[in-house]
């Protein structure tokens, strides 16, 4: 028997339809779901939920994740999470197989109805590294990056990047974006004054927004750029308990853009210094030769640093963002100072001579 309450997209009834869709089940049914476990969020709801068949059932999923968003108090979707859906619609069956979770369905929002995904449940058969905020080991971080090679190969340079988000943007488009971030800054500085934003970063921040122009032509080549992940810290990456490969979760910020966004993001933004100039430039080099092995070509380990560089530089924007969504501080503080290190020892300062 169902266990109730049960919201409408994990009913017996509907799991059923949705799986024999996706030919997993043969001609068993879903008799039973049961909640494991429930995660509720800002803007998503996550359960695990354990299924009970009847019939022949071998290798259908015992259990599955409906991953879904919320409703307000007169029945409006709170977020429609666009993002994530469109990554599972357009992307994440076409050269990620084995990279990301399979997902059975994807239901968009509506001004009466939350979105919702079903997704391959890994809990049994993958682990996340560490607890948040420890770094994975050196073994586990290679891993990491050359599933992160893999999937960014699948996409590097692919004819369809560009429709992907609805055409490329004009520079200027991107330029008013950025410039868009001046208020930002100005309401930061005013908040946290000379204690977080002394004389020298204030500086910074302004030749990075007066170089901008510049600094986005090597967006606007439109060459050597993949989809990239947009939040690839280490715990959003699963890791087999035995055999099979990395998967990634949560593409609620996907974009198209440089693949180094995702490794400066992972290193540069979210390791202190020690740890990342002993092992950086080697899992740049297990990057590398993976992007190779995976047929990327004319890409080479020069122009790779010289993109993780202004990636680390970019990121200077993103714990100001941060602090602006309310994110607590405990995050974004030590995201500002350990990027500023990173663009230090990079010597990110010389892009802007």
């Amino acid at each position: 028997m169902t266990i109730a309450p049960l919201p409408a997209a994990a009913s017996a009834d509907r799991l059923d339809a949705a799986l024999r869709r996706s030919g997993v089940i043969g001609s068993a049914r879903v008799r039973d779901v049961a909640v494991v476990s429930s995660l509720k969020k800002l803007r998503s709801h996550t359960l695990r939920l354990s299924l009970g068949y009847e019939g022949q059932a071998a290798d259908a999923p015992s259990s599955i994740i409906l991953k879904m968003g919320h409703l307000d108090s007169a029945g409006r979707s709170t977020y429609a999470n666009a993002r994530e859906i469109a990554f599972y619609r357009d992307i994440a069956q076409a050269g990620s197989a084995g990279l990301v979770p399979r997902c059975f369905e994807i239901v968009e929002a509506t001004d009466t109805s939350a979105w919702h995904l079903l997704l391959e449940d890994l809990t049994d058969s993958h682990f996340i590294a560490t607890e948040w905020p420890l770094p994975p080991t050196f073994a586990e971080c290679e891993s990491i990056v050359q599933a992160l090679a893999r999937f960014h190969a699948a996409w590097w340079d692919s004819p369809r990047l560009g429709a992907l988000r609805g055409g490329w943007p004009a520079l200027d488009d991107l330029v008013r974006n950025v410039h868009g971030f001046e208020k930002r800054l100005a309401q930061f500085t005013d908040r946290f004054g000379e204690g977080l934003m002394p004389p020298d970063r204030r500086d910074l921040y302004r030749r990075l927004l007066d170089q901008a122009p510049r600094l986005l032509g090597r967006y606007q080549s439109h060459r050597h750029l993949t989809v990239v992940h947009g939040d690839a810290h280490s715990w959003n990456f699963f890791l087999p308990r035995q055999g099979g490969g990395v998967r990634l979760i949560d593409w609620e910020a996907w974009s198209v853009d440089t693949a180094t966004d995702d490794l400066a993001y992972m290193m540069a933004m979210l390791w202190y210094p020690d740890r990342r100039r002993r092992i950086e430039s080697l899992l740049l080099d297990r990057y590398h030769a993976e992007l190779v092995a995976q047929g990327v070509t004319g890409y080479d380990r020069g122009m790779l640093d010289a993109d993780y560089r202004l990636s680390a530089l970019w990121l200077i924007m993103r714990p100001v963002m941060q602090a602006a969504f309310n994110i607590p501080p405990r995050v974004w503080w030590n995201n500002l100072e350990r990027i500023m290190l990173a663009v230090d020892d990079l010597r990110c300062r010389d892009l802007l001579a």
